[in-house]
């Protein structure tokens, strides 16, 4: 006999980050012990424009609680201290890269003020692909 029995949600923390939403949800084990999931949804759309949403979610379980924090807070010390609090964003990313460009070219442009190049040779090609038109010739049918 198949035992139907509903996921009691004991209780869930949401935390809202941006398109995505982070849910802590309390579970209970046959046994009625406690396990915590950890699900990632993400909004997306389809094709037509309609939104769905991506999850990906993880079972912890309380032996390995104590692991789990001990290497999320390493990870995320480690991150803070390598590239500091401030989030960097493909928008940040292109600012900068512009920035740079435009310094770059500023320098380009004094660099050049300094040496004046001049091309002194001109080569005079005539050309199979051109055709003489006289405009004088257009009005006179």
């Amino acid at each position: 006999m198949a035992e139907n029995r509903d996921i009691e949600e004991i209780f869930s923390k949401s935390v809202r980050a941006g398109r995505r939403t982070y849910f802590f949800d309390v579970r209970s084990t046959r046994a009625e012990d406690y396990y915590m999931t950890i699900t990632e949804s993400k909004r997306d759309f389809n094709e037509d424009g309609t939104p769905f949403y991506k999850k990906h979610k993880i079972y912890l379980y309380k032996e390995d609680f104590a692991k789990f924090k001990e290497a999320l807070d390493e990870v995320s010390e480690y991150i803070i201290k390598e590239k500091g609090e401030e989030i960097i964003t493909n928008s940040l990313i292109q600012k900068n890269q512009i920035s740079e460009n435009i310094a770059e070219s500023k320098k380009e442009n004094v660099e050049s003020k300094k040496e004046p190049k001049f091309n002194t040779e001109i080569k005079k090609e005539k050309s199979s692909d051109f055709t003489e038109v006289n405009f004088d010739d257009l009005g006179k049918e």
